[in-house]
């Protein structure tokens, strides 16, 4: 296995506020939210990021996706949430494995990228 930190997580070597976990992925809340609602969802399998995945990570990022909705639901997100995948470090990616950020609360996110 990759000696990456949400490889670590995801084989619970390191410790994390697991909200959902089945064979192909793990999703836990973010150590540092940005919103009332951070979570984080990852394919167990690892991959770096969006530039690295082909073909054979289809179903599990669609899974993902549709998985994400689930779960922002359950986690009290009814009027609507942001999902974020940053990809590399021009697109402010921070750790090495691909992750989709899930976030919402009461007030709205705000704008979707700021006009330089």
């Amino acid at each position: 296995m990759v000696a990456c930190i949400f490889c670590k997580i995801a084989a619970g070597e390191i410790p994390s506020k697991k909200i959902y976990e089945d064979e192909d992925m793990f999703a836990f809340h973010d150590i540092n939210p940005v919103r009332p609602v951070h979570f984080l969802l990852i394919p167990k399998r690892h991959v770096g990021s969006l530039y690295d995945v082909d073909a054979s990570y289809q179903a599990v990022l669609g899974k993902m996706m549709i998985k994400a909705g689930d779960l922002a639901r359950k986690q009290g997100l009814n009027d609507g949430f942001r999902t974020i995948v940053n990809t590399g470090k021009i697109g402010g990616q921070e750790v090495y494995h691909l992750h989709i950020h899930v976030m919402g609360g009461p007030e709205p996110v705000g704008p979707m990228v700021y006009r330089v």
